[in-house]
């Protein structure tokens, strides 16, 4: 069982230190008192904002020209089979790591409930009720709503669910939160047909989601009992689905408040943990499970209290907000450090909704820009993010100017640097290697040319049992020497809070930093400056070194799509007709290309089936020195 208790390793092992340090801003628990709470608490969901099922004409003025295809989507799935999940899907996470086994045909069922939804409410003739009366009983006599590879953290440490232990993981929030809605929307037609049916469903809103909500405080993602454990997306994504349910389901003004308050203390211990500067260490690709679902949380807030709790004019949130416009960089593709993949699906809506919230114009014109290009999607199994979507859309259709990102962005705190020219994109970081998603990748760089990639960070493969347990390192995307630094003395950087940057300048002219704190003893470093100076047509990368020892030669990698070619002392990469020219020191170094083959299907989906990787291996061993590379581009 070691390695499987050891997925919980990169959710609970990190005690924060200097570079994140834990502040108790407490936004939230600041607005009001606890008694006060309850007194402003609005019931009988006269907060929500869309129509009655049985209002036709507001439903079709509501969905305008979705309205067709959403009816069209469940008329597909009118026949569906819901999926039966047998024990050994579950187990099979335990047995090879794979979660897709569990994971597909549960998320097929979920995203079936949503379209059946969405149709029924957009038709309004009952068709699609027989299909959500046989997914709600489905979603009923499952033992858990939690996937196989979080089950690992109730009390058996086994992945097989036991009815005693009710988790509140990611996707049992999402579909407690769904169903929930289905509740609202269904109940009177569902007791026309039986009254059963929507007594079941509530009762097991209470079971599963309710009451492990209010009693249970030992749900990790909650740190309610903080002890410097590493506080992530999982926080908001699970509180914002918890107080949908309440506010859906719970009449009783005492546990509702009840709820309401313990998910500002929960939500506010995340905000306590994560940086001011607004950076989401996770990446742009977890912007949405993170930032996201902080903007949905804090929506449902402020409309259940009447508008009596609203920090959406605090600097942090509208920093987290627009942390997702700075570093996307064009035509899909992201600054993807830790787990982000390369390519980000920046939703238009969201990002609105949430440049609305903050008055941040910022915002709100990237979101008209990704509008133009994207029709919204419906599908999924978030259907509080659909309809609040569908809600503004309308609004998001207008024409507007062009979104200029800022030149020059430095988050202090999470110590993410990014840079623009007329023709480039330049990203790069400090931090330290036990941040959440964690790559031991501290120094390391991308640069695109026209919104096409370069210099790269390949982004991590399909999440299986190893990539969250004590074998997370031994997976390549992880390694130091998978990420664009150097290998010092024959050593790899290592993870954990230790290793760390040091020595960090950042202005709008260069960024450096002194990497040799992220390497162990045995490297033998006393100092390693990565400089990094871009300027219109040229970015110059210099390495200072001094070692205590001498090991070993010297070895710089760098990862790369595109086609290379090696001359004497240039190369020249080439991707999708766009051409850059790195120059290195040939008396320095000898070079060599190594390609890596993509089997992964998440890495190739972004990559194609192959990227390289160019080893600079110095012909000499040297205590001190500098290394000098020059990339060249029109």
């Amino acid at each position: 069982m070691k390695t499987v208790i050891c997925a919980l390793i990169l959710w609970t092992a990190c005690t924060p230190i200097k570079i994140h340090a834990y502040t108790e801003r407490n936004l939230l628990q600041n607005q009001i008192s606890k008694a006060d709470l309850k007194e402003i608490l609005q019931l009988n969901q006269s907060w929500v904002t869309y129509p009655a099922y049985e209002e036709r004409q507001e439903w079709n003025d509501f969905f305008c020209e979705y309205k067709d295809s959403l009816i069209h989507y469940g008329e597909q799935l009118l026949n569906y089979q819901w999926k039966t999940i047998p024990a050994t899907a579950y187990l099979e996470f335990e047995r090879s790591g794979n979660r897709d086994i569990m994971e597909t045909p549960f998320g097929e069922n979920n995203n079936a409930l949503m379209t059946f939804m969405l149709a029924e409410l957009a038709e309004g003739k009952g068709r699609f009720t027989d299909q959500l009366i046989n997914g709600v009983f489905h979603s009923c006599e499952m033992t858990s709503w939690a996937l196989a590879a979080h089950l690992i953290t109730q009390p058996t440490h086994r992945a097989l669910p036991t009815p005693k232990y009710q988790l509140i993981d990611l996707t049992a929030g999402d579909l407690g939160g769904l169903l929930s809605w289905i509740y609202y929307f269904m109940h009177k037609e569902f007791d026309k047909i039986d009254p059963e049916i929507s007594r079941r469903l509530r009762q097991e809103l209470e079971i599963r989601i309710m009451e492990p909500y209010l009693n249970n405080d030992n749900f990790w993602w909650m740190a309610i009992n903080y002890k410097g454990q590493m506080v992530n997306n999982w926080n908001p994504w699970c509180n914002s689905n918890a107080l949908m349910t309440f506010m859906l389901m719970e009449n009783n003004v005492d546990k509702l408040s009840k709820a309401v308050w313990k998910s500002m203390q929960s939500v506010d211990k995340y905000l306590n943990y994560v940086h001011a500067d607004g950076a989401c260490e996770e990446g742009p690709s977890y912007w949405g499970h993170a930032a996201g679902k902080t903007l949905d949380y804090l929506c449902l807030l402020k409309r259940i209290t009447g508008g009596h709790i609203d920090i959406f004019h605090e600097p942090q949130i509208r920093a987290m907000g627009e942390y997702i416009s700075r570093s996307y960089v064009g035509n899909g593709w992201v600054v993807n450090f830790a787990d982000a993949s390369a390519k980000g699906e920046a939703d238009a809506h969201l990002i609105y909704r949430y440049g609305c919230a903050v008055s941040s114009s910022e915002m709100k014109l990237f979101a008209f820009n990704l509008a133009k290009s994207k029709k919204l999607s419906l599908k999924g199994r978030d259907i509080f993010r659909a309809l609040e979507a569908l809600a503004i859309n309308k609004e998001l259709q207008q024409k507007i100017t062009l979104y200029q990102k800022p030149d020059y962005t430095w988050y202090s705190e999470t110590e993410v640097f990014l840079q623009k020219t007329q023709h480039a994109f330049f990203a790069a970081k400090g931090g330290y290697n036990d941040e959440s998603h964690n790559h031991n990748d501290i120094g390391t760089f991308s640069l695109w040319i026209d919104n096409t990639p370069f210099i790269i960070d390949a982004g991590v493969g399909t999440y299986t049992r190893q990539t969250f347990s004590d074998e997370r390192y031994s997976i390549w995307t992880m390694q130091s020497d998978f990420h664009n630094l150097p290998k010092i003395n024959g050593i790899s950087q290592q993870y954990g809070k230790k290793f760390k940057a040091s020595q960090i300048q950042a202005s709008s002219k260069h960024f450096s930093l002194d990497i040799s704190t992220a390497y162990p003893q045995e490297a033998a470093v006393k100092e390693w400056i990565r400089d990094y100076k871009l300027n219109e047509h040229t970015l110059i990368i210099k390495d200072k070194f001094c070692l205590t020892e001498v090991k070993d030669v010297n070895i710089i990698h760098f990862l790369t799509p595109g086609k290379i070619q090696i001359k004497k002392n240039l190369i020249r990469i080439n991707n999708n007709n766009i051409k850059i020219v790195l120059y290195f020191d040939s008396q320095a170094f000898e070079v060599n290309q190594e390609e890596i083959i993509l089997t992964d299907k998440r890495l190739s989906a972004v990559w194609g089936q192959s990227i390289f990787r160019l080893v600079f291996k110095a012909k000499e061993k040297s205590r001190q020195g500098q290394y000098i590379f020059k990339i060249k581009y029109q």
